[in-house]
């Protein structure tokens, strides 16, 4: 299976960025949080399937 390239940009100085800017980046990295903790999940999931299946 082939990995995502990660979407998380190269960061800039923040104090370049407007307060649009700002917030965005802070939604931006919500997303990305959420989308980790999920991924997190799937894998404690299958990580308990496979203890399950081979008693560890």
């Amino acid at each position: 299976m082939f990995e995502e390239e990660p979407r998380i940009k190269p960061q800039r100085a923040l104090e370049d960025m407007s307060l649009e800017e700002l917030a965005s980046q802070i939604e931006t990295l919500r997303e990305e949080i959420k989308r980790c903790e999920a991924e997190i999940e799937k894998k404690k999931s299958a990580k308990n399937a496979a203890d399950n299946i081979f008693g560890q």
